[in-house]
């Protein structure tokens, strides 16, 4: 095909295509091999995809109700959306078609069209709050413009969740005109004859359109942005502009709760996630919360407790790699636990879901090098599966292959496993 982002070429009969996709589909999860008509922008996000997702699954809903309207509200796009409802609003309401536009996440925060349309694209999760990057949603035009950073077509048994398969979308990314940050996509989803080229261009002309008006807007707030490092250490580190301030284990806890709920949590919640269920005085809570005002100023927010800035945390660095399911950057992103140090119920959770993202996802990778990497670092030395996982993954005749399967049966041996 002359353009790559394109379904269809000219000509093409839908029907034949669908049915030679439908069956490429098959053989990919069955076998993992792509063959036939499958374009690589296709196919590298068909290999993503199986890192993360279950094909027969839906998208994940994360933002409902109140918590959704807030958050959409003080979105950026929220101010180029009714140029999005002029240049494409059309398409929407004739009963076969959706217009939305998501975050830079993917969690999609307008869905609109006839009701008949959306109420089809509902039984696939394709509604406002649910999130549709690749790492959750598979194969589909918001997820791949998103991460490809391109305008592209995703037509038919394209898509790598099968419940998505009877539908085209077509989606284009937008950018911040004055700093280039990444805010979301523009999409339109359809039938089979989106698969065109006058709806990639229809997108792409509305997020340049989208584009050119936001650089029209106030520049965004360039205040120095708020860093916290708390990977591989119990003191977290507060970073504003060129000022840093070392917490100490306590209040890094409560910072990187709070760096969590962006939303802010109530004292009890506080409370439960840095305590659990043990029994405690609210006084001493407040006694923490005070001091900690003290050191961080007006960045500290009550009622609820929330960090007045947002935060750049570099385990939220990291969190986003996994979600992208990009094993070189997570490697690079993750130095150390999450506050190792700490029993804090919530920092626990936090911090092994990080730490078996990670995990998962070199193995699924299956890279000798990553899992070696992994393997030879204090927190890997002891990790089991990952040593399988390396074992597994050299090569026949590779020096490397004795040293790990000692390893392995050391670990057997001490973990009191059976040796196989």
């Amino acid at each position: 095909m002359t353009n790559p982002w394109l379904a269809l070429e000219s000509g093409a009969d839908a029907a034949e295509r669908t049915g030679e996709l439908r069956r490429a589909h098959e053989r990919f999860l069955s076998a993992g091999a792509i063959d036939g008509p499958v374009r690589s922008v296709v196919a590298d996000s068909w290999r993503r995809s199986a890192r993360a997702v279950d094909p027969d699954a839906l998208a994940p809903l994360e933002l409902t109700d109140a918590e959704l309207e807030e958050y959409r509200d003080a979105h950026p796009l929220a101010r180029v959306l009714p140029l999005f409802r002029d240049l494409l609003g059309g398409i929407a309401d004739d009963g076969r078609h959706l217009l939305a536009v998501c975050d830079a996440a993917g969690r999609l925060l307008w869905v609109e069209g006839h009701r008949g349309a959306r109420a089809r694209a509902e039984r696939m999760n394709f509604v406002a709050g649910a999130r549709w990057d690749e790492a959750h949603a598979g194969t589909n035009a918001p997820g791949v413009a998103l991460t490809v950073g391109h305008p592209v077509q995703i037509f038919a048994a394209e898509h790598f969740a099968v419940p998505v398969q009877p539908w085209t979308c077509a989606a284009a990314p937008i950018h911040d005109p004055h700093t280039g940050r990444l805010l979301g996509a523009v999409d339109v989803t359809g039938g089979d004859n989106l698969a065109s080229p006058y709806s990639l261009a229809l997108v792409q002309a509305a997020a340049r359109a989208a584009e050119a008006h936001l650089a029209t807007l106030p520049a965004p707030d360039l205040r120095p942005a708020v860093t916290l490092a708390a990977l591989g250490r119990d003191d977290a580190v507060l970073g504003e502009g060129p000022r840093r301030i070392r917490l100490g284990p306590r209040h890094s806890e409560i910072v990187v709760l709070l760096a969590c709920h962006p939303e802010g949590l109530s004292s009890d919640q506080l409370s439960a996630e840095l305590y659990g269920d043990r029994m405690l005085n609210p006084v001493t809570l407040r006694a923490e919360l005070s001091r900690l005002r003290h050191r961080l100023g007006p960045l500290l927010d009550s009622r609820p407790y929330r960090l007045r800035t947002p935060v750049r945390a570099d385990f939220q660095a990291l969190a986003e790699h996994l979600a992208a399911a990009d094993a070189d950057a997570a490697l690079r992103a993750y130095r150390g636990p999450l506050l190792p140090g700490s029993e804090a119920p919530g920092v626990v959770w936090q911090r092994r879901l990080l730490d078996d993202g990670v995990r998962e996802l070199l193995v699924a990778r299956r890279d000798p090098a990553l899992l070696e990497r992994w393997t030879r670092a204090p927190w890997g030395r002891d990790d089991l599966v990952a040593w399988q996982a390396l074992l597994a993954a050299l090569p026949a005749g590779s020096p490397a292959r004795d040293r790990a399967a000692r390893r392995v049966r050391d670990l057997d041996a001490e973990y009191g496993l059976p040796l196989i």
